[in-house]
């Protein structure tokens, strides 16, 4: 039996070989923002950084057309914001619909799994004659408020609370006193720690690569998100395609650090599901 989940050298160099497939683009995108637009053409291509990081950089920022800066700093206010409010109001229901008995429970999770089949392409016309309504065109709020809940983030803490906290547990902290709101944020909030992870992560990189509704709904040039500043470098600038990955490329550092930050937890919290699945 040991013998057959023994991993063979053939078996590590096909892992190399993919992780290596997987890693390349990512770093050329690296390589092509440290160098000129002609390393575009070249054959074959640079694999190793050139030393025109700085000038791209600085020729990205003051770009007056795409306000890259402005794009980067609502970029992170609208996905910072996002994810802790799901994270947030998730926790609160999937705790609710798991562990509390009330009126119309199995109804109401029904109604929010339905949310969950709706296109997103079908609420687009809806919600910006809402904004309009609202006079929150343009603005950011526009942007954050319809998605600070979402129904997977609650169909998923759902599932997980569960299965992570025991009946028994929520009754030997009620009698200790505890009221619901204590019993969440002393019992249940820390044993959702993992799923909370992956479910901020899942969360911020929606909400960071976001193109259609803020697109949508921020007509202002000079009010972007970092995926419309991005799609001005492209328009505006198609030829200078140092510049365009210069903008990628920093785009993702924050998607690489919040994974570095939290990887720990997230792969925690998958595994974790996959044992007890």
């Amino acid at each position: 039996m040991s013998r057959l989940w023994r991993a063979s050298p053939l078996t590590y160099l096909a892992l190399v070989f993919a992780a290596g497939l997987s890693i390349f683009p990512i770093w050329w995108m690296f390589v092509v923002a440290s160098r000129s637009s002609d390393a575009m053409g070249q054959l074959p291509p640079p694999i190793t950084p050139g030393g025109n990081l700085g000038a791209n950089i600085s020729r990205l920022f003051d770009n007056t057309d795409a306000y890259f800066l402005t794009g980067l700093i609502n970029s992170v206010i609208v996905a910072t914001t996002v994810t802790v409010s799901v994270v947030f109001f998730s926790s609160l229901a999937g705790f609710a619909f798991a562990k509390l008995r009330f009126r119309g429970r199995n109804a109401l999770l029904l109604v929010i799994i339905a949310t969950m089949m709706v296109p997103t392409q079908l609420g687009v016309i809806p919600l910006y004659l809402l904004m309009t309504r609202l006079h929150w065109n343009d603005r950011l709020p526009a942007v954050i408020v319809p998605v600070l809940v979402t129904g997977f983030g609650v169909f998923m803490m759902r599932q997980y609370a569960g299965q992570a906290i025991s009946d028994e547990l929520i009754e030997a902290a009620r009698m200790d006193g505890c009221g619901t709101a204590r019993i969440w944020w002393h019992v249940v909030l820390p044993a959702l720690r993992p799923a909370a992870a992956v479910l901020g992560l899942l969360t911020f990189m929606t909400t960071w690569n976001d193109f259609l509704w803020p697109y949508a709904v921020l007509n202002d040039p000079a009010n972007p998100t970092v995926q419309l500043s991005l799609r001005a470098l492209s328009d505006g600038y198609y030829q200078d395609m140092s510049q365009v990955f210069t903008g990628t490329a920093i785009a993702t550092l924050p998607l690489l650090l919040v994974f570095v930050l939290f990887g720990r937890q997230i792969i925690g919290g998958i595994m974790e599901g996959a044992v007890k699945a």
